[in-house]
């Protein structure tokens, strides 16, 4: 099991009641989806806009908008991909579900006999 489901619980709550939330897009994310020929503006900042969770596999997943004007798109990425503002009331609670997923996946992945 990767996630915490009651961390993920209490993180969905804090998610849901701050929306929308201002994030980053890593650089990573930026490629992926403007190398999919979107005709969205993909921009480093983007908007929060609804927080779900995509159960174990999938985590926390987070419905972005990048341009306000565009509506034809849906971009859902996992809260992995973004980066908030630290002064965020539950950006500390985020940090730590990101940290704990990626670090969990990371060593889920990892061939046998690696050690980390």
């Amino acid at each position: 099991m990767i996630d915490n489901q009651d961390q993920v619980k209490r993180l969905l709550c804090k998610l849901t009641e701050a929306l929308p939330l201002s994030a980053l897009a890593t650089p990573a994310l930026i490629a992926t989806l403007r190398g999919r020929a979107s005709s969205a503006k993909i921009t480093l900042g983007c908007k929060v806009t609804e927080v779900m969770y995509a159960g174990d596999e999938g985590g926390i997943m987070c419905h972005l908008i990048f341009d306000e004007a565009e509506k034809e798109e849906v971009f859902l990425v996992s809260i992995t991909q973004l980066s908030f503002d630290r002064r965020l009331p539950v950006a500390r609670e985020i940090a730590v579900y990101q940290k704990h997923r990626i670090k969990r996946i990371r060593r889920d992945n990892a061939p046998p006999g690696t050690y980390h």
